[in-house]
């Protein structure tokens, strides 16, 4: 008796622990672009399966080996923030998915968005939304 209330007490945290972080499709973060692109290339870039790696429960795909090689030494330097959600959407306290096309890179950190209308609101005053979802993150996941 005593083992089975302990493992019911357990098992939702343990659960909720094991959630992944990040918003994927089908398990692949960023709808399969490459996140380093972002950066190194300045625009949104399909990613090869060839060029796959597993970080905090999602596949990453990358357009090239070196791409990969760069995000595997410092992942957190190139992973979306709030998880690849929306930054828009985080920042009225709700989580949603995101277009990997509309993105921002604002003080090194790489910034999704739900779509591009939504996009050019978050554009008119990106410091006070990042404020805001910092705020609110991670509480929309039940976290």
């Amino acid at each position: 008796m005593f083992l089975s209330v302990l493992a019911s007490l357990l098992l939702p945290s343990m659960a909720l622990a094991e959630m992944p972080v990040f918003y994927t499709r089908q398990g692949v973060a960023i709808g399969g672009y490459d996140t380093v692109a972002y950066f190194t290339e300045g625009g949104a870039v399909q990613g090869r399966p060839d060029f796959a790696v597993m970080w905090k429960g999602a596949v990453w795909l990358f357009a090239t080996r070196k791409n990969r090689e760069i995000f595997e030494a410092n992942p957190r330097a190139y992973a979306p923030q709030y998880g690849g959600y929306c930054a828009f959407a985080m920042s009225k306290g709700q989580a949603s998915g995101t277009n990997p096309e509309a993105w921002k890179i604002v003080d090194g950190k790489l910034y999704l968005i739900h779509n591009h209308t939504y996009m050019k609101v978050w554009l008119q005053d990106p410091a006070q939304y990042i404020v805001l979802s910092d705020a609110n993150w991670p509480g929309p996941l039940g976290r």
